[in-house]
């Protein structure tokens, strides 16, 4: 449109500067020629001037480096790693028994350090980069070893090289979630394998599918942090695994309570100040849009904390210090994908929905079906997710404080079946290849250490250390 303003503009200031010349040149033939002449030669030149004004108008502006979105972008970073080191290390310490402190810290610090070589060498290129014909579905190989990365080059506003820190960090702590479901009985050697393959046949891929231009981002679906990447990913998986490698040794008969309530809401407590550069951070910018991120995690992580420890309260006559810190936890993951799309009101809803929910997967569900998730990550992470992502697709609704639908959507309706394909498309493609994994890796090194190992504790049978020397 501003083509035709300025186009109009420079007709009008023609018309009134050649019209005194026309009237003059009334009734001399060769005046009135040169008048014309000297008009249209105007038009002429005031119709390439718009033109080229468009054109320079309509050029892509060339990304400029921002020091306040980089300076927010490197505490964020910093505030993710943070959540998995220390913070889900001593969350998930806490909640075992004590001969196997040890193998849980060692199990997550293990892997920030393999996720962080995978993801340099291949997988940050496989998430974000175009894959062809495969894009779809998965990036490509332009950047393996992280070829062109350098110093000079962005992503957005920011360096590049501090955007793939931060999503390598989320490439740490979901496979870190994992962990929790089969706690206490599995392999060291096989939990590195199957994370590694795991986090490159299914965490890249879908990753790719919603943040680095796959076909869910062609849905419209909403996933501002990683409820459907992250948290359902990761939970479905540790879900299969736990049901997979069996329950631990006297499950469900002999009591096995946490054995360090002071280490798990420590960690708990690291993971709610960590999540805000999760939820914050998925802005990649210091702007209003991350302000409102923050508000509404703190707002649904409180209203899921509260909901978890009074359905306790009402049910088993005693609100517990575990139980408040789950339901903190659910809140937190319900609300990340809905970090970026809803108002106060619509994280408040959010986060007592999936306190409620939380509560009753991993108190009620568990026992039903029988499945031991030790720490109940599909309890927490998968059914907070999925309450997240469905009623993002509610609270997105402008008219409920929300910031839009996402992609073609235009209605509540149309944004909720988008959720809903984002869901179902997660867990039945984790699930499938999660088992796949599991049997390979069963098949060739065992998944499970023995009777002996695990009556033991794995911190010495694995480690040959203890956590406590009293």
């Amino acid at each position: 449109m501003n083509i035709y303003r300025h186009l109009g503009t420079s007709l009008l200031v023609l018309v009134l500067a050649t019209f005194p010349q026309l009237v003059s040149a009334e009734g001399e033939g060769s005046s009135l020629t040169s008048a014309v002449d000297s008009a249209t030669a105007t038009v002429t030149e005031a119709v390439s001037s718009a033109v080229t004004t468009e054109e320079a108008s309509t050029e892509e502006v060339a990304p400029e480096l921002n020091s306040g979105d980089t300076a927010w972008m490197l505490t964020a970073t910093a505030l993710v790693l943070f959540m998995t080191i220390p913070g889900l290390s001593l969350f998930y310490a806490g909640m075992v028994r004590s001969k196997n402190v040890l193998s849980v810290l060692m199990q997550c610090f293990a892997i920030t350090s393999l996720m962080t070589v995978l993801w340099v060498v291949y997988g940050y290129s496989l998430a974000f980069t175009d894959g062809g014909g495969w894009n779809w579905f998965v990036g490509g190989f332009d950047k393996i070893f992280l070829k062109t990365v350098t110093v000079d080059s962005l992503s957005g506003t920011i360096p590049e090289s501090v955007f793939m820190t931060f999503q390598m960090t989320f490439a740490i702590i979901t496979p870190a979630l994992i962990v929790g479901a089969f706690a206490e009985r599995m392999k060291f050697s096989a939990m590195l394998v199957f994370m590694a393959l795991w986090v490159t046949l299914v965490y890249a891929p879908v990753c790719h599918w919603v943040w680095g231009g796959g076909w869910l981002d062609a849905y419209g679906v909403l996933d501002f942090a990683g409820g459907t990447v992250v948290h359902i990913n990761a939970g479905l998986a540790g879900l299969v695994a736990a049901i997979f490698i069996g329950k631990r040794k006297g499950y469900p008969q002999s009591a096995m309570p946490p054995h360090n309530l002071t280490l798990t809401v420590v960690g708990a407590s690291m993971l709610w100040v960590g999540w805000f550069g999760f939820n914050a951070g998925s802005q990649l910018a210091a702007d209003g849009v991350a302000g409102m991120a923050m508000t509404v995690t703190q707002i649904a992580t409180a209203s899921a904390a509260l909901a978890w420890m009074f359905s306790e309260w009402l049910t088993h006559g005693k609100p517990s210090v575990l139980g408040i810190a789950s339901g903190a936890v659910g809140g937190l993951v319900a609300i990340t994908p809905a970090a970026g799309a809803v108002g106060p009101m619509g994280a408040l809803a959010i986060g007592a929905a999936s306190g409620l929910g939380c509560f009753v997967a991993a108190t009620k569900l568990k026992r039903i079906f029988g499945y031991d998730d030790a720490l109940d990550v599909f309890g927490v992470h998968a059914v907070g997710g999925i309450i997240g992502a469905i009623l993002t697709g509610v609270f997105a609704a402008t008219a409920l404080g929300g910031a839009g639908f996402g992609g073609d959507n235009s209605t509540m309706g149309e944004q909720v079946i988008a959720q809903l394909i984002g869901v179902g498309a997660t867990i039945a493609y984790t699930t499938v290849v999660s088992i796949i994994l599991l049997f390979i890796i069963d098949s060739v090194i065992g998944l499970r250490v023995d009777e002996e190992q695990e009556t033991e504790g794995l911190d010495m049978a694995l480690h040959d250390e203890r956590g406590y020397i009293i």
